[in-house]
C-alpha cells in the first residue's frame, strides 16, 4: 500500500524509537541504563490520582467532561497569577499533551511554504511538525560556542518572509535556559518584525541555580496578541502517560484550534482533565513539585560533573529541564566496540548495542556534535551509565 508524500517523509521520533529499543533489550533480560526519554522517574501525586479515580467513578466519563470549564478558568488564572500574563478561560484550549498543542498550531497558523524559525538545537518534532504543515523550518544555529543560544540579530536576518518562531526555553535538548534579559532583547527584536511567537514553557517549573523563568508573552504589552503559549502537566507534575497539554494565546487562533479539535479529539480524556483541576488547585501542588525539581537539580549538577570528568567529553551544566547535551565530537573518527564512529548516530548505536546505555544521538535535534541524556532517572542510574560510558570512550 503506498502511503502519502507528507508521512513517507517524515522519520520516527528519535527519542521514541532508542527508548523502544531500550525498553525491548530490558525486556530480554539486558541490564540497560537508559537515559533516553524525558519522563520523570516520580509517580504522580497521589492527589492528581485521587481526583481522577473520583471523577471516574462518579461517571465523568462523557463528552465535555464536567471538569472542562473550570480547568480553562484554572489554567487562566495560573497564567495571571504565575506568568503575569492577562488571559481568560476563553483563551485557553487544552489539549493531548503539549506535543498536540504544537502540532495543531502549526496546522492552524501555516499555509503551504510559510517559514517557521526553528533555533537549533531543537526540540525533535518541531521540524517535522512544521513539515506535516506543508510549512518550511529556517534554522537558526545556536552552537555550544554560544551557549546554545541565538541571538536577536538572527531573528533580524531572517524574519522576512518568515510566519512564526518557535522559542523554548528551558530548551530540549540543552537543558539551558534564556536569561529575562537575553529574551527580552528577542523580544524587542521580534517586535521589530511581523513573526507570530510559539512559546514552548513546558519546562517552566524545572530551574535550577541562579536562572529565572519568564513566560514570553510578559515582556512587553504587545506580545500576547503575538505570542501562544504553550505548556502541560508531564514534565512539572510527573504526568506524562495522562496525556494532558494546553495553549493560550489571540482568541482568533484559539477559534482554530477549537475547530481543528471538533474534528480530530474532541476533547482530552474527561477524567484526566479532573486530575489536571487538582494539579492546578490543590494547594499540595507547590511542594511536591518543588520535591522533583530539588531533586533533578542535584542530578543535573552531578551528571554534568562525571561527563566533564571523561576525556573528549564537554557538557554545559543545565540550568532547567532534565537534559545534558555533551559534544563528544572529539571520539568522532575513533573505532569503538567495533563500530566506526563518524558522528552522534554512531556512537549512540555503540553505547547502546556494546554497553547498554541509551543515549539519544544529537543529529535529530539539529547539531551531531553532542548527543542528549536525560537525568530523569536515579543518581544509581546515572553513575552507573556514566561509568560505562567512560569505560567505552576510554
Amino acid at each position: 500500500m503506498k502511503l502519502s508524500q507528507r508521512i513517507s517523509a517524515v522519520p520516527p521520533s528519535a527519542t521514541i524509537a532508542i527508548t523502544m529499543r531500550a525498553k525491548e533489550l530490558q525486556n530480554s533480560g539486558v541490564d540497560v541504563v537508559s537515559f533516553g526519554a524525558g519522563e520523570p522517574d516520580f509517580d504522580t501525586p497521589q492527589f492528581i490520582k485521587d481526583a481522577a479515580a473520583e471523577a471516574l467513578q462518579t461517571g465523568d466519563t462523557k463528552y465535555g467532561p464536567k471538569s472542562a470549564a473550570a480547568l480553562k478558568e484554572a489554567i487562566a488564572a495560573k497564567l495571571q497569577r504565575e506568568n503575569n500574563l492577562p488571559c481568560q478561560a476563553n483563551q485557553v484550549v487544552v489539549t493531548v499533551g503539549a506535543k498536540h498543542a504544537i502540532e495543531l498550531l502549526c496546522q492552524v497558523l501555516l499555509n503551504p511554504g510559510d517559514k517557521v524559525l526553528v533555533p537549533s538545537p531543537y526540540w525533535v518534532s518541531y521540524p517535522e511538525m512544521i513539515k506535516l504543515a506543508c510549512g518550511e523550518t529556517v534554522v537558526l544555529p545556536a552552537g555550544r560556542d554560544n551557549g546554545f543560544k541565538i541571538t536577536p540579530d538572527q531573528i533580524r536576518d531572517n524574519a522576512a518572509g518568515a510566519k512564526a518562531i518557535i522559542l523554548n526555553s528551558p530548551s530540549n535538548p540543552t537543558g539551558v535556559t534564556y536569561t529575562p534579559e537575553e529574551l527580552s532583547e528577542i523580544a524587542r527584536a521580534v517586535l521589530e518584525t511581523d513573526l507570530i511567537v510559539i512559546s514552548d514553557e513546558i519546562y517552566e517549573k524545572l530551574i535550577y541555580g541562579d536562572a529565572k523563568f519568564v513566560s514570553f508573552a510578559s515582556l512587553d504589552p504587545k506580545l500576547p496578541e503575538r505570542t501562544i503559549t504553550v505548556n502541560g502537566l508531564s514534565k512539572s507534575f510527573a504526568m506524562t502517560g495522562w496525556r494532558l497539554g494546553w495553549l493560550a494565546g489571540p482568541a482568533e487562533v484559539v477559534d482554530g484550534v477549537r475547530r481543528l479539535m471538533s474534528h480530530q479529539t474532541t476533547n482530552p480524556v474527561s477524567f484526566a482533565q479532573a486530575g489536571a483541576l487538582a494539579a492546578y488547585t490543590d494547594p499540595q501542588s507547590d511542594g511536591v513539585v518543588e520535591q522533583m525539581r530539588q531533586e533533578f537539580e542535584k542530578r543535573g549538577i552531578h551528571i554534568a560533573q562525571r561527563l566533564n570528568a571523561i576525556d573528549g567529553v564537554e557538557c554545559i551544566e543545565p540550568t532547567g529541564a532534565f537534559y545534558v547535551f555533551p559534544d563528544v565530537s572529539a571520539h568522532y573518527g575513533r573505532t569503538l566496540s567495533g563500530v566506526e564512529i563518524t558522528g552522534s548516530m554512531d556512537l549512540a548505536k555503540a553505547a547502546l548495542e556494546s554497553s547498554n546505555v541509551a543515549v539519544v544521538p544529537g543529529a535529530p535535534f539539529g547539531e551531531d556534535n553532542c548527543v542528549r541524556l536525560s537525568f530523569a532517572t536515579s543518581m544509581e542510574q546515572i553513575d552507573k551509565g556514566i561509568d560505562r560510558l567512560a569505560e567505552l570512550l576510554a
